[in-house]
């Protein structure tokens, strides 16, 4: 029998799988293993603090043989979250990826930035969409309605939990992913002074219907 993929919450042996993810979507949704010369702060800023501080809102996508190949995390709370990040997760990972110069030199450096500035993801604009998100899957694993399917997962925990609304942010070249996000319900938020990010919203309302 042909193994059937599957959503199925996160579980604490499928991280070096979920690094692995983020690393090989994190430049644009493309490898960032050729432009990075340690990739690996990828998954130190944007997955693994997730899993390790609200694992509960972490799902993966299963390809039927116990293997994550896909995943979407996120948080409740952001402002709460980007303190306990700075309290209980930087700390973790401060010495392997230490604070860069100001200005950054290197594009891990840039990374490095966002990683020892949790308080950026608090943005006022989006006071109204106080939950946020990541989501990736595997280039083979895309466009199959997987990233559908992990989504109302993940909105339909945020509103069993009485969470009205929820964002992301994107890089506003990823003409992709925008494509996709838009499809399942997400609108643009303007926020002053984004520049090459490109800031998306939507309410929990209707999670079933995806």
């Amino acid at each position: 029998m042909t193994p059937f993929p599957g959503i199925r919450p996160y579980r604490p042996e499928d991280r070096p799988a979920l690094d692995d993810i983020c690393v090989r979507t994190a430049h644009r949704g493309e490898d960032s293993r050729p432009h990075y010369a340690d990739p690996g702060v990828f998954p130190a800023t944007f997955a693994a603090p997730y899993v390790h501080l609200e694992p509960e809102l972490a799902f993966v996508l299963d390809d039927g043989r116990g293997q994550a190949v896909g995943y979407i995390l996120g948080v409740a709370d952001t402002e709460c979250f980007a303190k306990d990040f700075r309290a209980l997760w930087l700390p973790l990972v401060a010495d392997r990826y230490p604070a860069p110069p100001d200005p950054p030199r290197t594009p891990d450096e840039e990374i490095a930035r966002l990683l020892h500035h949790p308080e950026r993801m608090v943005v006022p604009e989006l006071a109204g969409y106080p939950a946020h998100l990541h989501i990736d899957l595997l280039p083979q694993w895309q466009g199959n309605g997987h990233g559908r399917r992990l989504m109302r997962t993940f909105l339909e925990a945020l509103r069993d939990r009485g969470v009205p609304a929820v964002h992301l942010a994107m890089a506003s070249a990823n003409a992709r992913a925008g494509a996709f996000y838009h499809r399942v319900g997400f609108h643009e938020i303007d926020v002053p002074g984004s520049g090459s990010t490109t800031w998306l919203g939507r309410t929990t309302k209707e999670a079933d219907r995806l």
